[in-house]
């Protein structure tokens, strides 16, 4: 049966004009996989969001999510069902491991029809200082009010972050363009993960990619917890970009 699996898989590749090669693999999944990465230094490891012994109602087997965390490489997680690749949801935080995302994407075999959105997620906003004052008990307190100078200066953050998020997209964006592809910028704000998500629920999305890491725990959020969940989460296939350790 896996020979006849293998063979099938071939013949369609190979269909398509591409060279293949196959072979079988002994021993822990995952750990073969990304040993075999390593070794032969691909440019894309593919695989399906569910395996045959996955868990019914898991979105992502086992050794695809391995992957996805281990491998030094760039990992597609393709989940059905597949109707090709015409809207790509590229995810940023400005970070280094972002932009090599960027620049992968722009060498990615794209048909000329697809459309790339580019993505950037602002933190939720900032809530200016509140004082508290203290008051007798069984009084009614007043309505608590902001102070002026405090939501001054909430207010420059907030224009500040949107500032640099507008710069991180309109590189992103131009990065893009210059390689022909069809490319739009969002920004948002709010949880990450959530905006993400709900962003390709609302806009219909074949392929999110995204970086494997952020910058830092306080400024980049795409350090692992926001990919894993666009992984799990997403609905839709989900390309990783790691480089070479």
């Amino acid at each position: 049966a896996l020979m006849a699996a293998l063979g099938k898989t071939q013949s369609i590749l190979e269909s398509g004009n591409f060279d293949v090669k196959t072979g079988i693999l002994h021993g822990h999944p995952a750990e073969e996989l990304a040993k075999f990465a390593d070794e032969h230094r691909p440019d894309l490891l593919v695989v399906g969001a569910k395996g045959l012994r996955a868990t019914l109602g898991i979105l992502l087997g086992g050794v695809a999510q391995q992957l996805v965390e281990y491998a030094h490489w760039p990992v597609l997680v393709v989940r059905a069902p597949y109707a090709g690749l015409r809207r790509v949801l590229l995810v940023t935080d400005g970070s280094t491991h972002s932009r090599e995302a960027v620049d992968y994407l722009k060498k990615f075999p794209l048909r000329a029809n697809t459309t790339v959105e580019v993505m950037h997620v602002l933190p939720p906003m900032p809530q200016p200082y509140v004082s508290t004052p203290a008051w007798p008990a069984g009084t009614n307190m007043p309505p608590l009010v902001p102070e002026p100078l405090e939501e001054e200066v909430t207010a420059r953050q907030a224009e500040a972050e949107e500032l640099e998020g507008k710069a991180i997209v309109d590189s992103a964006v131009r990065t893009l363009r210059s390689a022909g592809i069809a490319a739009t910028g969002v920004l948002v704000r709010g949880d990450a993960a959530t905006e993400i998500i709900e962003h390709v629920k609302a806009h219909v999305t074949d392929l999110i990619v995204a970086g494997s890491r952020g910058y830092g725990a306080v400024k980049g959020w795409l350090m692992g917890s926001v990919s894993r969940k666009l992984v799990h989460y997403a609905g839709c296939s989900v390309l990783i970009v790691r480089s070479e350790l």
